[in-house]
Parts: structure tokens; sequence; C-alpha cells
């Protein structure tokens, strides 16, 4: 996972802004849906969509923290 990200997610959780790291999570869904799209067209987006599977985790991980 990309150190920004964490420290974002760790920002947000201090924060206690659950509803920033509910759209963060919905975007790089967005964007992870988008790129495996492209990759059915014929292009090789296998390391930027590990990245958001990298970048999800923690935002999940963020979220856990915050609900419990």
């Amino acid at each position: 996972m990309s150190e920004a990200i964490k420290s974002i997610v760790d920002t947000y959780v201090s924060l206690n802004n659950l509803a920033a790291l509910e759209e963060m999570l919905q975007h790089r869904h967005r964007l992870r849906n988008q790129l495996r799209l492209k990759t059915r067209q014929g292009y090789d987006f296998g390391r930027a969509i590990g990245a958001f599977d990298e970048d999800v985790r923690a935002i999940e991980e963020g979220i856990a923290r915050l609900q419990s």
C-alpha cells in the first residue's frame, strides 16, 4: 500500500470522518472497475489494479477501525 493512502486513511480515522473514507472507497472501486474494462480491451493494467486493491484494503481497514 502506498504511504500516501495510509497517511490519508490514518488522518480520516483520527478525525472520525467515516463519510470521507466511504467516498474514497467508492472512488477506488470505480477506478478499478474502469481499468478492468480496459484490460478486457487488450490493455494490461494488472499492476495498477493491484495497487487499487491495496488501497481498497487500507481504506476498508480504516473503516473497520472507525466502526469498532
